[in-house]
């Protein structure tokens, strides 16, 4: 399973939500529930899946779904 399919399977985790598709521009706007609290759950749930830890910087620079893949990335290489 590659970073998008298991970072997908986390957001239908957090949400709750199958239907969603992952894109590098989705944003908060784009994922119905996507507040504050879910936005703590999803980093929480993403650093557990892929054993990695963010840094207060890098979740502020966590724009968009492509940011968050960019930074997984780099972190799991």
């Amino acid at each position: 399973m590659d970073i998008n399919d298991r970072l997908t399977a986390v957001f239908h985790n957090v949400f709750q939500d199958d239907s969603i598709v992952l894109e590098p521009t989705m944003t908060a706007d784009d994922v119905e529930g996507w507040d504050s609290l879910s936005h703590v759950n999803l980093i929480i749930a993403v650093e557990i899946e892929f054993d990695i830890e963010f840094n207060q910087a890098e979740i502020r620079s966590f724009d968009n779904v492509g940011a968050l893949i960019s930074c997984i990335q780099n972190k799991v290489n």
